[in-house]
This record gives C-alpha cells, sequence and structure tokens, in this order.
C-alpha cells in the first residue's frame, strides 16, 4: 500500500493561497487551506479597502494554468490604455501597447476571491477551514496555534508542511520573526491612499470610458479610477500622509481630515470626479485611510515553512503586479514542487526545505527589481506624465519598438506582456533604454541651437528611430 502524500497547510485563502491549493491539489498533494476571515462567498464585499486589481499576462498565464481564465473572464474588464485627466480639464488617452492583445484587466478583488475559493472548494484534495487565525508556529515541534474568531478558543495542531500566503500583514511571518526564525523590514510609502466609488450611470452605464485607467496626475499626488463589470468604478486618491516640513497648505492627508476639507479639495483638485460622486462626503467620512509599503522578509522559508506572495515580498500597487507577481509565485513554485508523489517517502521537510530554498533562490531577484519597478512607476503616474519631455521619450520608445521587433521591447511592455522576461531582466534591459532615449533624444535636439526634446517634431523622432544611429547605440548598449 503506498504511502499517503504530505498535507501541506496553506495559510490564507485569498487570491493567491487559493490558487495555489489548486494547482497542487491538482499534482496530488493534499491541501488544508486555512483563512483567518469567514467564508467571504457568504458575505457581502467590502468598499473602500482593497485597491482594485490589475491582471496582465503574468496572472493571466496563472490562471489558464489552473483551467480557470475562461471562469474569471467574465468578471474582467479590459483596460486598453491610461485616461489622463489634465489640470485644466483636457484628457488623453495613452494606449498601453502596440498589439491588440497589450491590455491589461481590472478586477474587483473580493469576485476574484470567490472564483478561485469556490474552485479550490471543488478539488478533492482540499480541506477548508475559515474563521481560523494563526497565532504560532513552532517548527521544532511542527505544531501551530489557532483561535477561532467565533467564539475566541484556541487549539494546537501539528503540521506536517505550511506555506503562509497571508499577505503583507502575514500572521505566518510575524510568528516565525517572533522566534527569530526570520527578519522582515518595511520601507513606507510617505503617501497613503483612500477608496472611493464612483456609482453606475441609470442603466449600468460607466460614467467614464470604461476601457481605461483614469488617472489626474497632479505631480506630487494623483487619483485614479478602475472599471467595475457593473459600471461603477473604484476610485483611489494617493496623498502625502503629512505635508512636507515648512510646506504650509501643501496637499495632504493631514489638511484635508474631515470631509468638507477633502470636498472642497477635489473641487479644486479633480472637479470631473467629484461631480461624479453623489456621496461624496458620506464616503470620504467612512472608508478609511489605508498606508502602503515594500515589505522585505529574509529569508523567506524555514525549514517546513515557506512565504510566498505579499507575506514574502510586498509591493506598492502602482505598476500593477503583486498579484501577477504572487500568481507568478504559484507557478513556479508548484513546477519546482512537482507531483506529490516524490515526496510520500523518505523526509519530506528536508525534501521541502531544499525546493523552497530553491524556489527562493530564483525568486527573489525578480521580486527585488519589480519592487523597485513599482515604485518608480508611481513617479510615472503621478508627475513624469507631466514632464515637457515625456510625449518625445514615448514617441521614440515606441518607434524603437516598431524598427526592432523583438531586440527593443520597452520596459513597461517587458514587466506587463511578456511573461517569458523575468521581472530582473526587464529592470536591467529598462536602464540600458533609458540611456539610449537620453542619448537620441540629446543628439536630435542639438541638431537645432536652443532646441528641447520636447521640441523636436514627430517626424523626426520616428525617423530617428529608423536612423543607423539608433541602430548603432542599440548594439553599443547590448540590446
Amino acid at each position: 500500500m503506498s504511502e499517503p502524500a504530505p498535507v501541506i497547510t496553506i495559510c490564507g485563502a485569498g487570491p493567491v493561497g487559493s490558487l495555489l491549493a489548486i494547482l497542487l491539489a491538482r499534482q496530488g498533494w493534499r491541501i488544508e487551506l486555512v483563512e483567518r476571515r469567514a467564508d467571504p462567498r457568504r458575505m457581502a464585499a467590502e468598499r473602500g479597502r482593497s485597491i482594485n486589481l490589475a491582471l496582465a499576462a503574468r496572472g493571466l498565464e496563472a490562471l489558464r494554468a489552473a483551467g480557470l481564465l475562461e471562469v474569471v473572464q467574465p468578471e474582467l474588464v479590459v483596460m486598453r490604455g491610461r485616461q489622463l485627466h489634465e489640470a485644466d480639464g483636457e484628457q488623453r488617452f495613452l494606449a498601453y501597447g502596440q498589439r491588440p492583445d497589450e491590455v491589461i484587466y481590472a478586477i474587483e478583488r473580493a469576485r476574484l476571491n470567490n472564483v478561485l475559493i469556490a474552485a479550490a472548494a471543488a478539488e478533492p484534495g482540499v480541506t477548508m477551514r475559515f474563521g481560523q487565525r494563526c497565532l504560532d508556529v513552532d517548527l521544532q515541534a511542527g505544531t501551530a496555534r489557532w483561535r477561532a474568531d467565533a467564539d475566541g478558543s484556541e487549539r494546537q495542531s501539528p503540521f506536517e508542511l505550511m506555506i503562509g500566503t497571508d499577505g503583507a500583514g502575514s500572521a505566518v511571518r510575524h510568528a516565525l520573526e517572533a522566534r527569530g526564525y526570520v527578519l522582515a523590514s518595511e520601507e513606507p510609502l510617505a503617501h497613503d491612499y483612500r477608496e472611493l466609488v464612483i456609482p453606475p450611470l441609470p442603466g449600468g452605464l460607466h460614467a467614464l470610458e470604461p476601457h481605461a485607467l483614469h488617472i489626474w496626475p497632479r505631480g506630487g499626488y494623483m487619483l485614479i479610477a478602475l472599471p467595475n463589470p457593473d459600471g461603477s468604478f473604484t476610485a483611489t486618491l494617493f496623498l502625502p500622509r503629512t505635508g512636507a516640513a515648512g510646506a504650509v497648505g501643501e496637499p495632504s492627508f493631514a489638511a484635508i481630515a474631515d470631509a468638507a476639507a477633502a470636498r472642497a479639495f477635489f473641487e479644486a483638485q479633480f472637479p470631473d470626479a467629484l461631480e461624479l460622486i453623489p456621496d461624496f462626503d458620506a464616503q470620504f467620512a467612512s472608508h478609511p485611510q489605508s498606508r502602503l509599503a515594500t515589505l522585505r522578509c529574509w529569508p523567506w522559508h524555514r525549514g517546513r515553512v515557506l512565504l510566498v506572495g505579499d507575506a514574502a515580498h510586498a509591493i506598492v500597487p502602482f505598476h500593477g503586479q503583486g498579484l501577477n507577481c504572487g500568481f507568478e509565485d504559484c507557478v513556479q513554485l508548484a513546477r519546482q514542487l512537482g507531483p506529490a508523489a516524490g515526496f510520500a517517502t523518505g523526509d519530506a521537510p528536508t525534501a521541502f526545505a531544499a525546493v523552497a530554498s530553491a524556489f527562493e533562490r530564483q525568486r527573489r531577484p525578480n521580486t527585488d527589481a519589480i519592487a523597485q519597478m513599482a515604485i518608480e512607476n508611481y513617479e510615472d503616474m503621478r508627475a513624469r506624465v507631466l514632464a515637457p519631455d515625456f510625449v518625445a521619450r514615448r514617441t521614440l520608445d515606441a518607434a524603437l519598438e516598431r524598427h526592432f521587433p523583438g531586440r527593443y521591447v520597452p520596459r513597461y511592455a517587458m514587466v506587463m506582456f511578456h511573461p517569458e522576461i523575468p521581472y530582473a531582466e526587464a529592470l536591467r534591459r529598462g536602464a540600458m533604454q533609458e540611456s539610449l532615449l537620453d542619448a537620441l533624444l540629446a543628439r536630435c535636439a542639438a541638431a537645432v541651437p536652443g532646441r528641447g526634446a520636447a521640441d523636436i517634431p514627430e517626424a523626426e523622432l520616428l525617423a530617428l528611430a529608423a536612423g543607423d544611429e539608433a541602430a548603432h547605440l542599440l548594439g553599443v548598449a547590448g540590446l
């Protein structure tokens, strides 16, 4: 009689934990999926507490690997680019890519999570427990302590293997930290966020262009809005927590502490958005102000316990890659663990630790890279799109991609649309691309005395991208 496969306790039934449970169960693993919240399928979705999710190529590939892309498809809203709302009321549309399939998709976290939890529950190898909060993890004893939220009762139970997928505030990571097994650090962003809901128009119509990510860039802060299938938008205000020292009147959450001050701020900075939120005062007063941070943990694993997704490497949301990166974790970890049958004999914790170590070595350079790019993209979204040379750089960037297909792929496209290119490689190539753009624009601007990059006609930019000089500099840069 063959020995049964080990049980993996996955702590956290959010999108990452649920997807990982599905992938591993289909490889023969026995999965215990534990979640501190009540079953979200039986509760109304919370508003104002979670930034809408963006699915790009990496996340779509993971859903496809789990056979769930068609199930999730009805919940997706395609976004083909950014709709910029300028301070003077003008609008500009900037496509994400140059091909029809270079789009990203908005999805409400609760809708995606419910689909994945239902799919996990349907797997014969998955058992689920809700309302169970992890209090402690003892690696030496191989036990975990849990508290039931319903009655406060506590219990201790053994576990064979454990994966923490319980998010940036991971209870599993905190338990490991408390026992000295891992170290973690948070680099807080100086900006907080608050969500608001733009309701649908009568008949369920969207009040704004439904196939775009709307951005109101204002240099030091911004408002964004992502479409939902029901015709609503989830809008998010990103604003400094406090004003800079000595900066009287600088916009910050500290300066708009009540709904009246917030309304006055929106009237001045986002009047078109304010018109679309009839219950603005009530929403601003009731929706929480939340913080953002980049989290790093060393190591991600210890013995029979591994941290995955935001529990190990949470990032700020400005590249739309938090979910996609977590889903990529799931696919790569499942691939490295392989069929459970290989762990059914011998010392499963030792074999698991070896896989976890290899997984971390492979993934850490990429998660560090996307963490850096996510912070940089915040600057792009709220400020660089307003720079005088932004259009020229973007025009030249796109033209180089057309003239050197497969050789020159803009960094944003590498991250969003090319899952075969690791994040670390996208960061490396992106730095060379910036130097290349600087050189080309500088030489073109210098051809006419007193002309800056913003003054170069589009025809010259297109000719520059197709010229011998661009080809030479590409070779020099190693692109």
